[in-house]
C-alpha cells in the first residue's frame, strides 16, 4: 500500500522556524517528484515547493524563496521541508504528495498524497 504521512507543523511566532517531514511507505521516493502543498480554507490548494529526481529540478513559490527549502533523505525515504522566517500568510493545512520522475504544477497532476499538516503562524 502507497502511504505518505506528514509531520512537524504546529504554532509557531512570526520569524519562526519549523521542519515538515514527509515520510513514504510502500514504494521509493528516491524513484518520484515530491511536491509541498498548502492550502487555506475556501482557496486553491497551490504548490509551495517541488524536489524531482533530477537534482536540477527542484521548485519554490515565489512566497516562499529565500526562506523554505527542500531536501531528501533517501535512507529514511523522506523529504523535508525546512521553513524559516514564517510569516502569517505561511499559515496553511500544507500536504505532501508524489508524481513519477518530475515535478509539476498543480495538485491534480499529483498521484499520492498524504493527510497533511496544520502550520500556524501568529503572535
Amino acid at each position: 500500500q502507497l502511504q505518505l504521512v506528514e509531520s512537524g507543523g504546529g504554532l509557531v511566532q512570526p520569524g519562526g522556524s519549523l521542519r515538515l517531514s514527509c515520510a513514504a511507505s510502500g514504494f521509493t521516493l528516491r524513484t518520484y517528484a515530491i511536491g509541498w502543498f498548502r492550502q487555506v480554507p475556501g482557496k486553491e490548494r497551490i504548490l509551495v515547493s517541488c524536489t524531482g529526481t533530477s537534482v536540477s529540478n527542484t521548485l519554490y513559490a515565489d512566497s516562499v524563496k529565500g526562506r523554505f527549502t527542500i531536501s531528501r533523505d533517501n535512507a529514511k525515504n523522506t523529504v523535508h521541508l525546512q521553513m524559516n522566517s514564517l510569516k502569517p500568510e505561511d499559515t496553511a493545512v500544507y500536504y505532501c504528495a508524489a508524481v513519477p520522475k518530475i515535478c509539476w504544477q498543480y495538485s491534480y497532476q499529483y498521484d499520492y498524497w498524504g493527510q497533511g499538516t496544520q502550520v500556524a503562524v501568529s503572535s
